[in-house]
């Protein structure tokens, strides 16, 4: 597993070919590049989690990953929380 930001999938969105997906990390919705999973169309489905690196997400996680990935993260002193 890469280091990088657990999102989970809210939907597939027009643009770059079909290689861009609205993700969610901790509440903030982003449009990400997919075009890096080795993935076919149906691989990637609302509710899947992708770990993200400089707006490429870069591979995709079960949700016990993304959990690790994040737990990484809180380690070097990312706060779980977004700020307000």
């Amino acid at each position: 597993m890469c280091l990088g930001i657990p999102g989970k999938v809210v939907e597939k969105v027009e643009g770059y070919g079909g290689q861009l997906a609205l993700i969610d990390v901790l509440g903030a919705r982003n449009r990400v590049n997919i075009g890096m999973l080795d993935l076919d169309d149906q691989d990637l489905q609302p509710g899947d989690w992708v770990l993200i690196h400089m707006g490429f997400a870069v591979e995709k996680v079960d949700e016990a990953g993304a959990e690790r990935a994040m737990a990484g993260l809180e380690l070097m002193g990312r706060a779980r929380v977004p700020d307000a």
